[in-house]
Formats: structure tokens, C-alpha cells, sequence
């Protein structure tokens, strides 16, 4: 890739240092820093040189060690957005059409999944409510997650609709174009039609949006309308021949505004195992929509259902459980070769788990 690109050496080169290494000027390290350290605790955490002693002595608080310089890992949005520097991308660091053309993977994010396969090193706040529930806890930090992502995505829409680079096509549906190409009798994407775009013109990537979008419908049925609205108008825009850039960047930019605020609610609100469970449900049932937008939002879709199966089950006894951990594992199989992507296929598998959580 770094050769593609022109990088040099890709363990030096800063556009790969800056996720994949902590990489900081060379007046801020200490004598024992080791760049081939990579991602290291002070990648998420931050600066440790005033804290990394200090906070794990009797008595010391979350607060302090946040007052010494330590990143607020324990607010979702924080954490979020913390996680999405790298696994989505900032103005300075990110990952373009250009890089996934020389084989860089294409970013996702879904923070549950992400943190269930970190050794957990970290005590959960409380809920609003104040009771401990690490199922409440779990769900409020997928939805949160789902929101910020959102709203970032959205943010680098905007700024990307103002350079002179747009259309930047790592914001569209990828596999749109990369896909297995069959004749038209059997394409699945002639079958659904293009939902008032030219056909030919790649739609905005809504992989970031299916999963949130049944959250609300559970959660916040008047934020469900409202950002529903926002983003269909968006999504016509970005999937219009010559639209303007600046009305993008525009629509862009207000409907973050409606994710900021979206995702400070979720913060706040309280989660139960009810809710969890018909979420599980909304998802599932909502096969058809998910996976007509393609395989990235499918592939949100297997994850979410993933996380919510996994705290729901450490609750419920379920009858079923194996059949639908089988049924949910399917969904990934479904995955397994992105551009061979079907999404009937897909919408069967989802409307058969449907069935196991009745």
C-alpha cells in the first residue's frame, strides 16, 4: 500500500503512524518510548506521564485521573468518538477512496462488538437510574456508539463536499460498483430499483444509519422522524447527477446537529431487558430495508444483532438459544465475500431469525 501511494516505508510514513502507532512528536516521549509499540494504552487513554502512577493508588478517583490528563473513556460519547479517530477518520487522519484502492480495508465500526473482544481493564459508570446493569450498560453504549458514528461520518461528509476532490467515493455505497456482475435478469439491484436516483449513480453508504434508525424507533419515536427526514433528504442530494456541493456539506452539517442531539439522549436514557429484546426484534424484522441499502449496512446489522443477542441471553432463559446463535451466524456467512453480496438472500436469513425470537 505505502508503496502504491508513494508513502516510503510504511512503519515511518506518518499517514500510516497516525492509527496505527502512537506516534507523537519527538519532544513528548519519554526515554522508554518504542514507536513498534503500536497502539499502545495512551493511544485511547491519553498523555500518561501525570496519571499512570497516581491512579491506581487507594482512594484515587476517575476524576482526577481525568483532571491529570487522562482521556474520559467512561462518557459513551467521548469513548466514541475516541474510538472513531481511527476506525472512521478526522480531518488530519482518514481513510479515502485513493487508500482503499491500493488495499487498504474499508473502516467500520460497531463500539459493543468492538469492546466484547477487549480484555475488559474498566469499571462501567452507573445508569441514569442509578442500578448497576451491565446489560442497560451494554445497550446504551451500542446505541450511543451507532449515534456518534453517525454524526461523524456526517461531519466528514460536509467537509469533503467542500473540496475540490468530491465526489469522495469512499462516502458512497462501495459495492455498488464492486460487485459480482451478473446478468440483469438476475441482479438482485436491478430487481429493487434505484429509489429515485439515475441508475449509474452510487448512492450515499447508509451502513451507519439502518442500526440507529430502529434504536429510535424503540427509544425515540419523534428523533426516529425527525433524523429520518434529515437523511432521506441528504441521501438525495449526494445520489443526484451535479448537485451542489455546497447544499451537500449544508444538509450534511445540519443533519449532524440532529445526530449530536440524538446521541446526548441516548446517553441519558435507560435501558432494560425489555427494551433489548425488541430491539433484537425490530432489527431482525426490519430485514428487508437493511439489506437493500448493501453489504455494509448488512454487516452493521449482523453485529448489532450479535452484541444485543449476547447481554439479552445472559438474562433470559431461551429455549432456543443455540438455533438462534446458529441463525445469527448464518448472517455473517452471508458476509463472508462482500461483492458476492446477495441482498435476498440476506433479507431471508434475517425474517428466518425474526422467527426464532418470537
Amino acid at each position: 500500500m505505502a508503496k502504491t501511494l508513494g508513502l516510503g516505508e510504511a512503519d515511518t510514513a506518518p499517514k500510516c503512524l497516525a492509527c496505527h502507532a502512537l506516534d507523537v512528536p519527538s519532544g513528548d516521549r519519554a526515554r522508554t518510548f518504542d514507536l513498534t509499540d503500536g497502539v499502545s494504552c495512551e493511544s485511547c487513554h491519553g498523555a500518561a506521564s501525570n496519571w499512570l502512577g497516581p491512579h491506581t493508588t487507594k482512594g484515587w478517583t476517575h476524576q482526577q485521573s481525568v483532571e491529570a490528563g487522562m482521556y474520559d473513556n467512561r462518557d459513551l460519547i467521548r469513548r466514541s468518538e475516541k474510538c472513531l479517530t481511527c476506525h472512521l477518520g478526522t480531518q488530519e487522519q482518514f481513510v479515502d477512496h485513493e487508500m482503499i484502492a491500493a488495499g487498504h480495508p474499508d473502516l467500520y465500526f460497531e463500539l459493543a462488538s468492538f469492546s466484547a473482544v477487549m480484555p475488559r481493564h474498566w469499571k462501567e459508570p452507573l445508569p441514569p437510574d442509578g442500578q448497576a446493569d451491565d446489560e442497560a450498560i451494554e445497550i446504551r453504549g451500542l446505541a450511543v456508539g451507532q449515534a456518534v458514528q453517525l454524526r461523524e461520518q456526517l461531519r466528514r461528509v460536509a467537509r469533503n463536499a467542500q473540496s475540490s476532490s468530491w465526489p469522495e467515493y469512499s462516502e458512497l455505497d462501495c459495492f455498488a460498483c464492486h460487485h459480482s456482475l451478473t446478468e440483469a435478469k438476475e441482479s438482485w439491484r436491478q430487481e429493487l430499483g434505484y429509489n429515485g436516483r439515475r441508475a449509474g449513480n452510487p448512492p450515499w453508504n447508509l451502513s451507519r444509519y439502518v442500526v440507529l434508525r430502529d434504536i429510535l424507533n424503540q427509544a425515540d419515536r419523534s428523533a426516529a422522524q425527525q433524523l429520518a427526514a434529515e437523511v432521506d433528504r441528504l441521501y438525495r442530494l449526494i445520489g443526484t447527477t451535479g448537485s451542489n456541493r455546497a447544499q451537500i456539506a449544508e444538509q450534511a452539517t445540519s443533519t449532524a446537529d440532529v445526530a449530536d442531539r440524538i446521541a446526548k439522549r441516548l446517553a441519558s436514557l435507560s435501558f432494560d431487558h425489555s427494551l433489548t429484546g425488541r430491539l433484537l426484534k425490530n432489527i431482525s424484522g426490519d430485514g428487508d430495508y437493511i439489506s437493500a441499502q448493501d453489504e455494509r449496512a448488512a454487516e452493521q446489522a449482523a453485529m448489532a444483532l450479535d452484541s444485543l443477542f449476547v447481554v439479552y441471553s445472559r438474562k433470559a432463559r431461551i429455549g432456543n438459544a443455540d438455533a438462534v446463535r446458529a441463525s445469527i451466524h448464518k448472517l455473517f456467512r452471508q458476509l463472508d465475500n462482500p461483492s458476492s453480496y446477495d441482498a435476498r438472500k440476506f433479507a431471508q436469513h434475517m425474517r428466518a431469525l425474526n422467527e426464532l425470537l418470537k
